[in-house]
C-alpha cells in the first residue's frame, strides 16, 4: 500500500513539473524590427527544452504582424526564429545569435527580441 502511494505521489510531481514548463507566465517583452521598436509591453512567455521559447503579446494583437514569436535554439547562442501570422503563415525571422551585452536579447539581421 505504502508503494502504490509513494508511486501516486511521484508521478503527481512530475505532472507538476512538466506543466510548470508548458505554462506561458508573464513577462515583458521589446521587438525591434528594421530598426524601430515594433513592440513594447507585456506578453506571455512559454519556455520550451533545451532554452527555446515562444512569445504571446498581451494587449495588442501582433509582434510587428505576428501573433506569436518562436525562438528556436538549434546551437548554444544561436537561434531560428519564426514568426506565425494571423492567417496561419509561419515566416522565418532568420537566426539570431544571443546578445553579449543584454543575455535577455536574441539579435538577427534585422531584428531584435528581448524578454525581461
Amino acid at each position: 500500500m505504502k508503494k502504490i502511494a509513494v508511486l501516486i505521489v511521484s508521478i503527481f510531481m512530475m505532472q507538476q513539473l512538466l506543466l510548470a514548463e508548458a505554462i506561458a507566465r508573464p513577462a515583458r517583452c521589446v521587438v525591434v524590427s528594421n530598426g524601430a521598436q515594433a513592440f513594447n509591453g507585456q506578453c506571455e512567455f512559454s519556455a520550451e527544452n533545451g532554452g527555446s521559447f515562444s512569445i504571446t503579446p498581451v494587449g495588442k494583437s501582433t509582434f510587428d504582424g505576428a501573433t506569436v514569436i518562436s525562438v528556436s535554439v538549434t546551437l548554444p547562442g544561436v537561434a531560428e526564429v519564426r514568426g506565425l501570422t494571423r492567417d496561419g503563415i509561419n515566416s522565418r525571422w532568420g537566426e539570431a545569435k544571443r546578445s553579449k551585452t543584454d543575455p535577455a536579447c536574441w539579435v538577427g539581421s534585422d531584428f531584435k527580441i528581448c524578454v525581461y
